[in-house]
């Protein structure tokens, strides 16, 4: 019985990569297609690693970003290194694989005195409420007991559609009316969770642009409150970012952490018009742990996130 869960669950992730690479690459690899078209005689120079760099920047990789890993193929074509396209795609995938392993590291829910609560913050359409949702399911597929928190009281429809999650994971959902005070729902839903003896707080919050700082200050008002009875708590701060708002994306990222201190990072929607760059530009720049990926609105739609796989996925990897 075992061996057929692990078979289910490998199923699953081998059927994500798939349908990562297809989504991200629709029709010929956004890279490797450019990249031969790009020199077409074969021959690597200067001058292709500087059209080479324009594409980076282009799936938004960013400027930086882009500098960094075109300044390593020009020290590789200075010592005769790059013969040809394989050995160009090859050292691509290595400057690559290496950003994103420095930010993949799974999230761990560990023990403490109270629930473990994780904050789920970013803006709005960006995906939170689904992704608690799916989050939900994951961990209590591992066995934990959770309760979700309808922080979100600005939208009648945000608490409406926690509560269909909750429904459809048999998972409690502390809620209160339209207007109420975000940090009392929350801090209500933490101590309705500890009493109860549940592992996991998942807190929804209204979505905001990063310029509201009305709307930032009551973000790190919650926090503050939390602490206050648990002070590693909340032990996540998640942002929830929408790939295909590119360069934003890093905007929106570097202001969230700048203010609240994320501890982890999940990206949505690189089904849509995103070219799947930004993920190496916010982990160049912010270093913030990339938790999950998403292609999709179903469950099995969000992955825990793995360096090789999406660099693979990047380049059209067979």
């Amino acid at each position: 019985m075992h061996q057929v869960k692990n078979t289910s669950v490998s199923d699953k992730r081998s059927g994500f990569i798939k349908r990562l690479r297809a989504r991200i690459n629709r029709g010929n690899s956004w890279l490797k297609y450019d990249l031969i078209n790009l020199a077409p005689d074969m021959e690597i120079n200067e001058e292709v690693l500087d059209k080479l760099e324009a594409q980076l920047i282009m799936a938004d990789v960013g400027v930086e970003t882009a500098t960094k890993i075109i300044s390593g193929l020009q020290k590789r074509l200075a010592r005769k290194e790059l013969k040809d396209l394989n050995t160009v795609t090859d050292s691509l995938r290595k400057s690559m694989t290496q950003i994103l392993e420095s930010v993949q590291q799974p999230l761990i829910i560990t023990k403490s005195d109270g629930p473990f609560v994780i904050l789920i913050v970013g803006v709005n359409g960006a995906g939170k409420t689904t992704t608690i949702g799916k989050l939900a399911k994951r961990l209590k597929r591992e066995g934990h007991t959770l309760m979700l928190a309808a922080g979100d009281t600005f939208r009648a429809a945000a608490a409406e559609q926690l509560q269909a999650w909750g429904e459809l994971n048999n998972v409690p959902v502390i809620a209160q009316q339209v207007g109420a005070d975000p940090a009392a729902v929350i801090f209500d839903a933490y101590e309705a969770a500890r009493s109860r003896n549940i592992n996991v707080l998942l807190a929804d919050t209204a979505g905001r642009l990063q310029n509201q700082q009305n709307l930032m200050d009551e973000l790190v008002k919650i926090k503050r409150i939390v602490s206050r009875y648990d002070d590693a708590a909340p032990h996540e701060i998640m942002l929830v970012l929408d790939a295909s708002q590119g360069q934003n994306a890093l905007v929106q990222a570097q202001k969230f952490h700048e203010i609240l201190k994320l501890t982890g990072i999940t990206v949505t929607k690189l089904d849509g018009s995103a070219k799947g760059g930004i993920l190496l530009s916010i982990a160049s720049k912010l270093s913030v742990p990339v938790r999950f990926i998403g292609i999709g609105e179903a469950v099995e739609d969000m992955q825990v996130f793995q360096a090789r796989e999406y660099v693979d996925a990047l380049l059209q990897t067979d």
